[in-house]
């Protein structure tokens, strides 16, 4: 049975999706955040007869994701996803439990992502270069930026800076970089963090400055600070070059992660 989940579901809805704390770093950051009682934010679960969770389902706006450890009523929450007429919903999530839904949906996708997905619950010690490592203030916000639109892989987006400084205030992302002169030539940032899990993200090296290691040295500072506060990472990748170097540092594959949009 599916039903729409309230504050008094709390405890057992953490515990649930806690139980694959990288896997649901959304589900879990977006909980802890904001809660049952946001008109942009739902959270239903498919409870079995004895009231154990067999799935959780987020709605974050236009934005579903679901987690589930096995199989679960993938045509209830396909009805209630249809359901919602907004334009642009995307569903989101690890593949296998994605699928399952899929099947159930009245219409197709008009676009797909699949990415790898990642996480890391130990770190692999490498040779970095000997270099300064700073964190990132709010006032570095824009040398963040001009680092990023030196990036071809990176997509351009008009109100980058009012999120990150946002994220950087409210404790949900942290950066690290690596500079020449007054110019940022090297980055590796956190997003999405709650208490158990963090996302990485923004790994980049300007063309000057590659093959120097220093993308791999901001990643391990960033990454030996999360593991010693006791978070799990996670990260997306496409780039299979990336991959290798993500899996030396001790991440390893959770499957794939996908986004459809309707």
């Amino acid at each position: 049975m599916i039903r729409e989940l309230n504050e008094k579901d709390l405890d057992q809805c953490l515990l649930f999706v806690k139980e694959k704390p990288a896997e649901n770093l959304f589900i879990i950051g977006d909980v802890e955040a904001f809660g049952f009682n946001e008109e942009f934010q739902d959270l239903w679960a498919d409870v079995d007869p004895t009231g154990k969770f067999k799935a959780v389902m987020l709605r974050y706006r236009e934005n579903y994701i679901i987690y589930a450890p096995g199989e679960y009523d993938a045509a209830g929450f396909a009805a209630l996803i249809a359901r919602d007429k907004q334009p642009g919903k995307m569903i989101s999530g690890i593949a296998g439990i994605v699928n399952q839904l899929l099947a159930h949906m009245p219409i197709q996708p008009v676009k797909s992502k699949e990415l790898f997905y990642a996480k890391c619950e130990a770190l692999q010690e490498m040779n970095v270069p000997d270099v300064e490592i700073k964190q990132a203030a709010v006032e570095d916000v824009p040398k963040i930026i001009k680092l990023y639109s030196q990036i071809p892989e990176f997509d351009k987006q008009d109100d980058r800076a009012d999120g990150l400084i946002r994220n950087m205030e409210e404790g949900v992302s942290r950066c690290y970089y690596i500079e020449d002169g007054n110019q940022m030539v090297s980055s590796a940032m956190t997003t999405a963090e709650n208490s158990m899990s963090a996302m990485v993200i923004g790994v980049c090296t300007l063309d000057a400055y590659k093959k120097k290691g220093y993308a791999t040295a901001c990643m391990m500072r960033l990454c030996a600070e999360l593991l010693e506060e006791g978070k799990y990472l996670c990260l997306f990748y496409n780039n299979p070059e990336a991959g290798t170097i993500y899996k030396k540092l001790g991440f390893e594959d959770i499957g794939k992660w996908v986004m459809h949009t309707y």
